[in-house]
């Protein structure tokens, strides 16, 4: 969600405040272990009861089998690589083409852009026009946009897995609205009890979803089939703001980025119980899976940094630094796995970062405020949302 500096600064000090104070109290607050080793996993068997009309999963032991370098399905193959850049203050779309780094076309949009969404079908890409009340459809295969949609309060969009619905998270009207996937008609409005509605991802087998509430510290866990919220719990950090949720390749945790504590919650999302936490650096944000399944990236918008996550050693692996700071916040990886795009949200600008070294290979100027970049075409059958979530 976009501050203004003043209350990024009375958070950051609450923050501060309340992680220095739990500290003096001897362990009552989160484990900031430097390793997850010890996070919860429970003992189960592999699950194969999928959300009635669900693709199948490809390899019940990685959700992202799909997302390989170039396995791209027949309905994007042909659609020209382009990243899309929604610049909050300044209602536009910014386009750039990767291949050279330039931008090459700024898209007028509605109020407050604030992600750029590939559709479950992958067929449009949906811009987030949040103060704006509306959808803006762009075809990836022309590039251009098409009449903005009218939908309340779309702070972030995630698909169900089975490509029935859209789920508009409607951050200030603190509702999950449920509506169909290709009108985007509403079927039903879930009201709910926490503030700030803001990202989500789906288990293996589609049948709930967890989703983050970045002003209250919460979590919740909804069923799918049903559009019920199921469960609810606070998180165990007085100033807690849980951003970006990722589930592990095997399913059997979530990952939850928190921008006040610095790092990641980690939490087995069946029995949904206490999580563990780790840290990786301040700001700590955006959450993104490699193409081979085996590293998470996860941006660090307060220290300008990107740490690794090695899922197999359930560890830190390493960390990146842009050259002269930066704010990276939301974005996505090329369709050949060597590039890691995202938005600079404070700096008006893109980075470009190479994969396999870290290095910084472009750094491009945008308008004001980007945020949640989606770089497409991507690999995948289908899509659950936000910045691509593909498998």
């Amino acid at each position: 969600m976009h501050l203004t500096p003043a209350a990024r600064v009375l958070a950051a000090g609450a923050a501060l405040c309340a992680l220095t104070l739990l500290s003096a109290c001897g362990g009552s607050g989160p484990r900031t272990d430097t390793a997850a080793s010890k996070a919860p996993v429970s003992p189960r068997s592999m699950r194969y009861d999928t959300l009635p009309g669900m693709p199948p999963l490809l390899d019940p032991k990685d959700a992202y089998a799909a997302d390989r370098p170039g396995r791209l399905s027949p309905v994007v193959k042909d659609f020209p690589s382009r990243v899309y850049v929604p610049n909050t203050n300044s209602n536009t779309v910014t386009v750039i083409d990767p291949a050279t780094y330039k931008v090459i076309e700024t898209i007028p949009v509605g109020a407050q852009p604030q992600h750029v969404v590939p559709s479950w079908d992958l067929k449009t890409l949906w811009v987030n026009n949040d103060r704006g009340h509306s959808l803006t459809p762009i075809d990836p295969s022309t590039g251009k946009a098409g009449e903005p949609v009218p939908v309340h309060d779309p702070y972030n969009l995630y698909f169900t897995p089975d490509g029935k619905y859209a789920v508009v998270m409607a951050s200030l009207d603190r509702q999950l609205v449920f509506r169909d996937a290709h009108t985007m008609k509403t079927a039903k409005a879930v009201p709910v009890s926490c503030y700030g509605v803001n990202h989500a991802d789906f288990s293996l087998d589609g049948r709930y979803f967890i989703v983050s509430c970045e002003f209250s510290g919460e979590l919740l866990k909804v069923d799918t089939a049903r559009m019920e919220v199921v469960a609810q719990q606070r998180l165990p950090l007085k100033g807690a703001m849980p951003q970006d949720v990722k589930m592990s390749p095997d399913g059997k945790l979530f990952y939850v980025a928190d921008m006040q504590a610095g790092g990641l919650w980690i939490l087995d999302g069946d029995t949904f119980g206490t999580p563990r936490f780790l840290a990786t650096g301040r700001g700590c944000h955006g959450l993104y899976v490699s193409r081979d399944s085996r590293t998470m990236y996860i941006t660090n918008r307060g220290e300008g940094t990107i740490s690794l996550f090695d899922f197999a050693e359930n560890r830190l692996a390493g960390k990146w630094s842009l050259p002269g700071g930066g704010s990276p916040d939301m974005g996505g990886v090329s369709a050949d796995g060597k590039v890691l795009w995202l938005s600079g949200r404070y700096n008006s600008e893109v980075y470009a970062i190479d994969t396999r070294t870290g290095a910084q290979l472009a750094r491009i100027k945008v308008g004001s405020g980007p945020h949640g970049l989606a770089v497409y075409p991507q690999p995948g059958r289908y899509s659950l949302g936000h910045t691509g979530i593909f498998r």
